[in-house]
């Protein structure tokens, strides 16, 4: 799911575009612009001095460093002596309407800061050479906690097959049903926003006051990368459900043909419903993984029970149906069965069809206003039908007593597209929400929030609802394109010593993040860095803070 930095649109889908649960979390609605990188930067100054006018000299060569501060910031009061000079601000009248939430009104927000009319325009640096990353540091990377739980996961269950094979497994001979389902439920579990968002709670609650840092660190790397879980142990059930089948296709001469069906047509559904769910499908064909996944699993579901029940009534020994409650009631996959439907209901039980307003700041974002507030960190799910082509944004609130939230949807597939040219009135949405890995940052004592583009959804409610946050956004013409609503809850809410809202389109291309990152957490004494990005973005900055010894959590995509 490779796209260029915060920049080169990528070519809408065949069945137009849709895309992963966690495209909320990686900026890939960015503008429309290449943007190439800026000399290296330089560190602040350390003579104090009040905001106003100053215009820097062009660089005397491509390398000479410029402040990395974007215009219009005041100094980092963590960094001693520091201090910045600001360009003075060309107040543009605003003509857009602001949205108003009940007891949150929403400033007119600063213009971003403009070039001196004695200024030439930025101009374009050519991109510095690439850094080397040490092949240990790249390995460490592709090596996540995502691929770990799902290698354990596998191996411990294909340990358990081939024992099962070999008859050194006696329980998976009797009991190979619920090791199907037992495995199809913890799958279920971790993609389920209620058992998240429990998961979150005892995380957030549990540790955040007596952890140490690397505890508190594993944990959300535990919690952002569940789903290894998810695909090892659905891959597992798959492989146990094909064991039994094969189990009982073997006996065939004392089963019931309707079992043996069922069984087949289950393991036929699961399967299918897998295969649907690989990276290359939900890349490039994302509207048929939905489809597919959710709907084949329905059925997959049903034949389950169906499979569950005529297995445990018929009895293999006297070769005749049971009648009596006890033998299906004695069993373990019939609760399995149950706790099973249970999960996959449950976010449905909250779906609600509610109303929306609709700000479109400029031809290439959206702005979705919903009545509520809500926590920092998560996502919700949208869509203009009740059960297919759910999308899911980052959602920014002022917080749970607030009476509104925004979901930020940049234009680049039919859905978001059509939000601009035909505003909907009423979207289907589910009211219980899930949990980014920016919910996690309630953990931590202090961390930097760094987003490029549409990824300031996803980033800017944990900014805004803690004073323990620093913002970096990387973008164009942020003013113009997200309009007065965005730009006003930020200058609203984040102090400007707190924040760098980095305009590339008036700096001439994005700033050297990794130097960006390496300035601000050591002035702001950051624990963690959360990184909201596409690919190439998400990846030179993880590697440039696992080389320097930074605490990071990037984007997540499809492995």
């Amino acid at each position: 799911m490779a796209s260029s930095w915060p920049g080169n649109r990528q070519p809408t889908p065949p069945d137009g575009h849709s895309r992963h649960i966690d495209d909320a979390e990686k900026g890939l609605y960015s503008s429309t612009e290449t943007l190439p990188v800026l000399p290296p930067l330089a560190f602040l100054d350390k003579k104090p001095t009040s905001p106003r006018i100053q215009t820097l000299a062009p660089p005397l060569s491509p390398g000479t460093p410029v402040s990395p501060i974007h215009s219009g910031l005041s100094p980092l009061p963590s960094a001693p002596g520091s201090s910045l000079s600001l360009e003075k601000l060309a107040i543009q009248p605003c003509k857009q309407e602001i949205y108003h939430c009940e007891n949150a009104t929403l400033p007119l927000p600063p213009p971003a800061a403009a070039t001196a009319a004695s200024a030439p325009p930025a101009s374009k640096n050519p991109s510095p050479p690439k850094r080397k990353v040490s092949r240990w540091v790249l390995f460490r990377l592709w090596m996540h906690t995502y691929r770990k739980f799902f290698i354990v996961v596998v191996a411990l269950n294909l340990t358990g097959i081939i024992l099962a094979c070999l008859d050194r497994f006696p329980y998976a001979k009797d009991h190979s049903g619920a090791l199907v389902l037992g495995n199809l439920l913890c799958a279920v579990l971790m993609r389920n926003e209620l058992f998240l968002r429990f998961l979150y709670m005892v995380a957030i609650y549990g540790f955040r006051g007596w952890a140490p840092l690397f505890m508190k660190l594993w944990v959300t790397s535990a919690l952002q990368h569940v789903g290894g879980i998810h695909s090892g142990c659905a891959l597992s059930g798959a492989g146990w459900l094909v064991y039994k089948i094969i189990d009982i296709v073997r006996h065939r001469s004392v089963q019931h043909n309707a079992v043996i069906a069922t069984g087949i047509v289950t393991c036929s559904m699961v399967i299918i419903s897998i295969l649907s769910a690989f990276p290359w499908v939900r890349n490039n064909h994302h509207n048929t993984f939905e489809s597919y996944h959710r709907f084949i699993g329905w059925l997959g579901l049903a034949a389950t029970w169906a499979f569950v029940v005529l297995g445990n009534v018929f009895d293999v020994k006297a070769g005749e149906w049971r009648t009596d409650a006890h033998s299906l009631l004695s069993v373990q996959e019939f609760y399995f069965a149950i706790f099973l439907t249970i999960f996959v209901a449950i976010p449905w039980f909250t779906l609600r069809q509610v109303p929306v307003e609709v700000e479109i700041p400029s031809p290439k974002v959206a702005i979705l206003r919903f009545n509520r507030g809500m926590q920092q960190g998560l996502l919700g799910r949208i869509s203009r039908t009740s059960v297919m082509e759910y999308h899911a944004f980052g959602i920014i609130s002022e917080g749970r007593k607030a009476s509104c939230h925004y979901m930020i949807c940049g234009v680049q597939g039919d859905f978001t597209k059509g939000l601009v040219e035909n505003p909907p009135k009423m979207v289907w949405t589910r009211e219980l929400k899930f949990a980014g890995v920016g919910h996690a940052s309630a953990m931590f004592k202090r961390g930097i929030r760094i987003c490029t583009g549409t990824g300031i959804g996803a980033a800017l409610s944990t900014c805004i609802q803690s004073k323990n946050w620093f913002l970096i956004w990387i973008g164009s013409d942020q003013e113009k394109t997200f309009g007065p609503t965005i730009t006003g809850l930020i200058h609203k809410h984040i102090e400007p010593e707190r924040m760098i809202l980095w305009d590339s389109k008036k700096r001439g291309g994005r700033p050297d993040t990794v130097k960006l990152l390496q300035e601000t957490w050591d002035s702001f004494g950051a624990e963690v860095i959360f990184i909201t990005s596409n690919k190439t973005g998400n990846d030179e900055m993880m590697q440039g803070c696992r080389a320097a010894g930074m605490h990071a959590f990037g984007t997540l995509w499809d492995f």
